[in-house]
């Protein structure tokens, strides 16, 4: 089994894991950060397929730009009040020390094995067009040609999130 493998499905489980945990929690916060690690975990994934691109755009765009929107929404509607904790007692202890422990597992996996050239992919049309337009290139291309009404449907979408939490604050207020 190749270190590709092993390091793939590393990430794969936590990504999963870390996805029903974002599902399965009480408090929008504790979800929120869960998210965060699920949007991470796929940035690594991305790595892993060659899309350096996308995995900076991943982490920049989702967990950086989208998460601080939730995380905005989440207190300006307050959210975020005092409760009963998630995971209470030995078994928070145990579920921390291992995510903890696989944290460093996957960081010590990647410290040390050298990235394997093994996989070789057949050249594509998307590899084609890198080589001819360079990589934001094709990828932009088919972005503002193909995809502009469903990517400007998205920013409208978040917009009207935005606009009603403002909304549902001020009657609080």
């Amino acid at each position: 089994m190749s270190w590709t493998l092993i390091i793939f499905w590393a990430f794969a489980g936590l990504a999963i894991a870390s996805a029903l945990c974002c599902i399965t929690r009480r408090s929008p916060v504790a979800s929120a950060l869960w998210l965060v690690v699920t949007l991470f975990s796929l940035a690594a994934l991305f790595v892993l397929l060659d899309a350096q691109f996308i995995a900076v755009l991943q982490v920049l765009v989702y967990a950086g730009a989208i998460m601080v929107l939730f995380l905005f929404v989440i207190m300006l509607l307050n959210l975020g009040r005092q409760g009963p904790t998630d995971v209470k007692g030995p078994l928070g202890v145990g579920v921390a020390a291992l995510l903890g422990g696989v944290l460093l597992f996957q960081l010590w996996i990647l410290r040390h094995v050298a990235p394997p050239d093994a996989i070789q992919l057949p050249p594509s049309s998307m590899a084609r067009l890198q080589q001819e337009q360079g990589l934001v290139g094709a990828i932009a291309r088919p972005l503002f040609d193909t995809y502009l009404i469903p990517f400007e449907i998205t920013s409208l979408l978040l917009l009207a999130a935005l606009v009603g939490a403002v909304v549902l604050a001020k009657r609080k207020l």
